[in-house]
């Protein structure tokens, strides 16, 4: 879609002014703490990009409040290379780069805005490879401290740490699926079923490249199989959040020309991991 396209779309440029005014008329406060997912050709025409989606939303939640993305790495080495020939096996751990929260880019199926904010002056990003989160704000230190490295999206957590600061969640034009929050659901609940994965990533440790194993939900292809329960052709994200909509859990409006959500990161947690005990336990 081109500039044109989307400046029709928005009714002229989004700018930082307009963006702030239509997350105040979404809910979004002075002092809260938001994890947020965009998807800025959803936004229309934005004149500053990343700078301007960044600047608006710190200008709403103020010196008091935290901002939050997912990031994950990148470049990571994929699961699967314990399975590749053993000297390809050998090449990558001699020399495949340690994750390192200062350089590792950003997963880009995340979108531009996790790398800017992970990237902007004073940000903190979590020493997890492959769940990393960054955080800029009056909490970042607390929420991303000492990311456990097993069941990363669980307990102890930055997802966890959010819902203990009665932090929110914002769709910033991002469809429902992306909801990162709802893979801490489902390290929560408890069903059969559940599906895990290890697999191994060169971190530092004291300055020196080290491999490490890791142990998570299969955050990938899907902490459960959903397929009994969810339409087919349709997400399992998608389907709890729509049902939590209907619930009357979050509010809805538009930011520029996108269709926006906010949701409270306590009741997220609570509806969804109902939801994923009540259809699959």
């Amino acid at each position: 879609m081109d500039e044109m396209d989307l400046l029709k779309r928005s009714g002229g440029p989004v700018t930082r002014s307009r963006i702030s005014r239509d997350l105040v008329t979404l809910g979004l406060r002075d002092g809260d703490d938001v994890m947020f997912h965009t998807r800025m050709s959803a936004i229309g025409y934005v004149a500053g990009g990343p700078q301007a989606v960044i600047g608006a939303l710190r200008d709403v939640v103020g010196r008091e409040g935290t901002l939050m993305v997912t990031c994950g790495w990148n470049d990571a080495p994929p699961y699967d290379f314990v399975t590749w020939p053993q000297d390809w096996q050998d090449a990558l751990r001699t020399e495949h780069p340690a994750y390192d929260p200062d350089l590792s880019e950003a997963d880009h199926n995340n979108g531009r805005l996790p790398e800017a904010l992970r990237r902007w002056p004073g940000a903190v990003r979590s020493r997890h490879p492959d769940a990393s989160f960054a955080a800029l704000g009056a909490a970042a230190d607390e929420l991303m401290a000492e990311h456990p490295w097993d069941d990363p999206h669980g307990p102890d957590s930055p997802l966890a740490r959010l819902v203990a600061r009665n932090g929110r969640v914002l769709l910033l034009g991002a469809p429902l699926d992306t909801m990162t929050l709802l893979h801490h659901a489902e390290a929560l609940a408890e069903a059969p079923g559940k599906r895990f994965v290890d697999y191994e990533q060169p971190i530092l440790v004291q300055g020196q490249r080290v491999w490490r194993r890791f142990h998570d939900i299969d955050s990938e292809e899907g902490a459960f199989d959903y397929a009994a329960v969810v339409p087919e052709g349709q997400e399992p994200f998608e389907a709890i959040a729509q049902d939590m909509l209907a619930a009357g859990i979050g509010r809805q409006s538009r930011v520029g020309a996108a269709e926006s959500y906010l949701f409270e990161a306590g009741d997220v947690i609570d509806f969804a991991t109902c939801w994923i005990e009540s259809r699959l336990g």
